[in-house]
């Protein structure tokens, strides 16, 4: 990937573009690895949800629906993703970074001891202004250190990214397995270590590039980002329907047909790695093959490895949902690279805007999959998800493609 691209929003020049440079002409590998560790560290705690819903149900006598609408306490404050991000492109904003995993870990471990659904409520809300703040600022201050080897720095975000759901469920079955649910509070440590971390690596290092004079008012830079955002919006709500059925319902989907919370939160971490694989390697193909084929890959294979894990058991669906983790969670550094690149004087903003998109959708989606879960049975859920994903197909030629950035790159 050739991060230098021009190809930038309306009304922006190039000398613009050309002041815009990085933080630092090299790539941090110390500082981005100490931020993409602190992601993974962060996203574990966000993870516990999922494997714990089957005891929220159990505990306080919860539908399917009433289940999955404890997601949009924690996705809702999404919506303030693109206001952090505009905010991010023009101040410093490192302790939104910095204090992110301890503030999630608290709330996150805190879920154990809740009394009431309220409570549950209350806790997932603050744990979402935490994580919206944290994914708003942290990729772009990864990007701002990674020089020119843009897609490089969001494979190492991403990395992170899918390794903390990965875990999240070992060890929030693991910690309730030994310590029981009224004690998951011991385990937000590793969080507030993690902070304290970040403290100390990063106090110095300066997460923002270059100001630049060119940079644009919030409303005039939302009209530019139009052509982009608006397939992307739908691309991302088609998506949702998939993803959040496998990363929402999967392990109640797998302990009504009989798995203990073990084997269900391990199957979970089973999907999750494969998606940190597919995350690694998907960002290094769309760099030699384009944006668009890497993602019509996704959504034209996805599907059949959902039919094939629906109609296998024992060690071949093992392998069918590893199939399906690599497959439909490997897009968003695609996403994620094709919108930095595209928009260099608003990646924060950007940024926002395609996280804020991605987290409402999954909220939103959590319900109607419920509600199709409670009518028609989970299986039936998984089966519509794989279907409709199909629509995004057509959608991904509305992006930008590898031609368009070439000819942006070629423009003095």
């Amino acid at each position: 990937m050739n991060d230098s691209a021009t190809d930038t929003l309306p009304g922006a020049t190039a000398s613009a573009v050309q002041d815009r440079s990085p933080s630092t002409p090299h790539f941090e590998t110390g500082h981005v690895l100490t931020i993409s560790t602190a992601h993974a560290i962060h996203d574990t705690y966000q993870s516990f949800l999922s494997p714990l819903l089957p005891a929220f149900i159990e505990n306080f006598s919860l539908s399917k629906t009433q289940a999955g609408s404890l997601s949009i306490f924690i996705e809702l404050p999404s919506l303030l993703q693109p206001l952090i991000g505009h905010v991010a492109d023009r101040f410093n904003l490192r302790y939104l970074v910095i204090l992110g995993p301890a503030v999630t870990a608290v709330m996150m471990s805190l879920l154990g001891i809740a009394p009431n659904y309220a409570t549950l409520a209350v806790l997932l809300a603050v744990a979402g202004f935490s994580r919206a703040a944290f994914h708003a600022v942290a990729p772009v201050a990864v990007s701002n250190l990674s020089g020119r080897r843009l897609g490089r720095g969001m494979g190492f975000w991403m990395v992170g990214g899918q390794l903390g759901p990965a875990l999240g469920p070992i060890v929030v079955v693991v910690a309730v397995k030994l310590l029981g649910l009224t004690r998951l509070p011991w385990v937000m440590i590793l969080g507030l270590l993690g902070s304290v971390v970040l403290y100390v690596r990063l106090r110095d290092v300066p997460l923002q590039p270059a100001r630049s004079s060119g940079s644009l008012p919030l409303w005039q830079a939302l009209r530019g980002m139009r052509r982009v955002m608006l397939p992307v919006a739908a691309i991302v709500l088609v998506r949702a329907v998939l993803t959040t059925a496998l990363s929402v319902y999967l392990p109640t989907f797998l302990t009504e047909r009989g798995a203990d919370l073990w084997l269900a939160g391990v199957s979970l971490s089973v999907l999750e790695g494969a998606g940190t694989v597919g995350c690694l390697l998907a960002g290094s193909v769309s760099d030699r093959l384009g944006r668009q084929p890497t993602l019509m890959a996704s959504f034209l294979t996805a599907p059949l490895f959902v039919w094939a894990f629906l109609r296998t058991s024992g060690w071949s669906q093992i392998v069918s949902l590893f199939l399906l983790g690599f497959t439909s969670l490997s897009t968003m550094p695609v996403f994620m690279a094709m919108l930095l690149e595209s928009f260099p004087e608003n990646r924060a903003l950007a940024n926002g805007i395609y996280l804020a998109l991605t987290f409402v959708g999954r909220s939103l989606m959590a319900v109607i999959v419920g509600v199709i879960g409670d009518r028609f049975g989970l299986e039936q859920a998984f089966i519509a998800g794989a279907l409709i994903l199909l629509l995004a197909v057509p959608l991904v030629r509305l992006l930008p493609g590898k031609s368009d950035r070439s000819k942006s790159e070629s423009k003095p």
